[in-house]
Parts: structure tokens; sequence; C-alpha cells
């Protein structure tokens, strides 16, 4: 019999909701890791990532025919082994603009209205205002790498009656943007924007795309947001235009496998705020992460390949 298998454990409402529209098949959960190897071998769907599903790629003569990543980033995932197998690889691509695109301008009000100040003086029992307090009505933003993020980004900022500069690779125009640009233009939305936010996706070409050079044509008065990959920005050449004053701050959705040590000097910058890649987070991603896999699910009994978010290997993403 044809199995699915998740490789973490989902809430019984989900459960029903396969078992419901996969009848015919077997769908084992995730919440017993001494069996789960041995379903793993056995899966023509897997739902979800871990160590246990990267070894299985690494084997041969698979039963897997389709993985649904639970995340939207795949550049911890083999996609040379997933090519080799010839399996359909998924992503949850779109269940993250609200939550990330609330975090981006929570930053972006933070600096501009100096909230991340004023918190630290509270802590600190200071009664200190700040001058030099901006807004964010009428100012340019650019944003990098315009997808289902960056398309919820510029709709809020419409708002804020902001102009719009997009990045895409495709350089097609989109709703919200008022000006879309291929890579080529990057130097020209970084020149212009008084606000630019990252959501480029890490590939073999977007590793250090933003680096010392970019952030010297930067405003001096500019805030940059990265809320895409970690590994799409130089850190060093971050750290030096924060210490030097080349940019007005940055905010970090930090992608890291560990904590940032505490000796690390992004610490003890005032024009910074980090989240431990937490801007992606909240109570809706798993309904919301469930639906795109149902979608998926019903696609491929009937037709024998999911429909939504299929991953690009060459492109990466």
């Amino acid at each position: 019999m044809k199995k699915i298998v998740a490789a973490r454990q989902l809430e019984p409402k989900h459960v029903l909701r396969i078992q419901e529209a996969a009848s015919g098949w077997t769908f084992i959960n995730g919440d017993n890791p001494e069996t789960l190897q041995e379903h793993l071998l056995d899966a023509e769907i897997i739902i979800g990532w871990n160590k246990a599903v990267k070894k299985l790629l690494y084997g041969e003569e698979l039963k897997l025919k389709w993985l649904q990543h639970f995340g939207a980033g795949v550049d911890h995932i083999p996609l040379e082994e997933i090519k080799r197998h010839g399996i359909y690889l998924t992503n949850a691509s779109g269940v993250h603009p609200f939550p990330i695109s609330e975090t981006i301008f929570s930053m972006l009000l933070s600096f501009t209205r100096h909230l991340h100040l004023s918190i630290r003086n509270q802590q600190s029992r200071i009664w200190e205002g700040k001058d030099g307090m901006g807004e964010m009505h009428n100012r340019t933003i650019g944003i990098l790498g315009v997808g289902a993020i960056g398309l919820e980004t510029a709709r809020i900022a419409k708002a804020f009656r902001m102009t719009v500069l997009g990045v895409r690779k495709s350089g097609q125009p989109a709703e919200g943007i008022d000006t879309m640009y291929t890579i080529d233009g990057l130097q020209e939305v970084l020149e212009k924007s008084d606000y630019i936010v990252n959501c480029l996706p890490s590939t073999k070409d977007t590793e250090h795309i933003i680096g010392k050079e970019q952030f010297a044509v930067m405003k001096p008065t500019a805030f940059y947001i990265n809320i895409g990959r970690g590994k799409t920005t130089d850190t060093a050449a971050l750290v030096e235009a924060l210490e030097h004053h080349v940019i007005a701050g940055a905010g970090l959705d930090v992608f890291e496998k560990e904590p940032l040590p505490v000796d690390h000097p992004l610490w003890g910058l005032d024009n910074v705020i980090i989240t431990p890649h937490t801007a992606g987070v909240t109570t809706a991603y798993d309904d919301r992460a469930m639906d795109i896999f149902m979608e998926n699910l019903k696609a491929y009994i009937s037709d024998g390949s999911p429909s939504v978010n299929l991953v690009d290997l060459k492109n990466e993403y």
C-alpha cells in the first residue's frame, strides 16, 4: 500500500484531513522517532524535513517521489540528491507574508520612531528622549526579491504613501511596485532608497550580494533590513558599515543554527535590531502550511504531481 509519512508529529485535525483525502493510502504520523526511519524508507510522500530525511536522500532505490518541505528556504536541502532521484520538492512559500511583513514594519517603525532606544532606556530606568526622529510617510523603500513576502511588504508600504522600488530576477512589473528592476539595477535601488528590505533566497547567485560596495552606495540615513537568508549579506561588511555610520541602522532576522556568540560585535551596536530567525513564526503557520500540502496532495493523487510551490532545482528556489 502507498505510504505518506510525516517527519514530525502533526496535530490530529491535520492527520484527519490527510486520511480523508488519501483514503487508500497508509499514513504514518511522526510521533515515534524509533520507528520513523523504517517508515521513511517505504514512503512515497514525506511531509517535513529533518536529519533522518536528509540521510534517506543519500541512499539508493528510494520509493520517495515527493517531499513537501514545511519551510520556504531550501538552501539546506541537498538539491543534487533531489535531482538525482527525480523527486518532486515543494516548499511552504506563501505561509510567511503576514508575519514577516509585520516584522519588517515593526523594525522600520522602531528605527524611525526610536522605539528600540526607548525600550533600552526603560530597562535602565532612564527618562530620556532622542532627537532626530523621522517619518516613514512619503519615503522610498527598496524591496530586494519581490516574491510573496515582498509583495505584501509593498502593499503595506503604500499605506504609508511610500515610493516602492523592487528588484526581481525577471524584472516583471507587479502590483504595488512603482518601478521594478532586474538585478542589474540593484545599485540604483540602493542609492535611491531610505529603507532597503532584503527578501532574497540563498542561492549561489545571491551569496554576499550585499557587501561593502553595496553599503557604500546606500544613503547614510538608510536602514537595511535583512529578512531573507543570512548568507546574502557579508556580515563583516555590515558590521563595518554600522560601526562607521555608513548606514543608519540594520534589522536582522539572523539565520543561524546556533545563537550569535556573546562577544559578536553586533550585540554592542545601538543601531541594530536582531531577532533569532523568528520573523516567520506565527500561530497560524501549521494551518497555512497544511493548506498548501492538501492542495498538492489532491493534485498528486489525481495527476501524479504536486501543483503548488514546486521548487525550481536549477534556480534553487
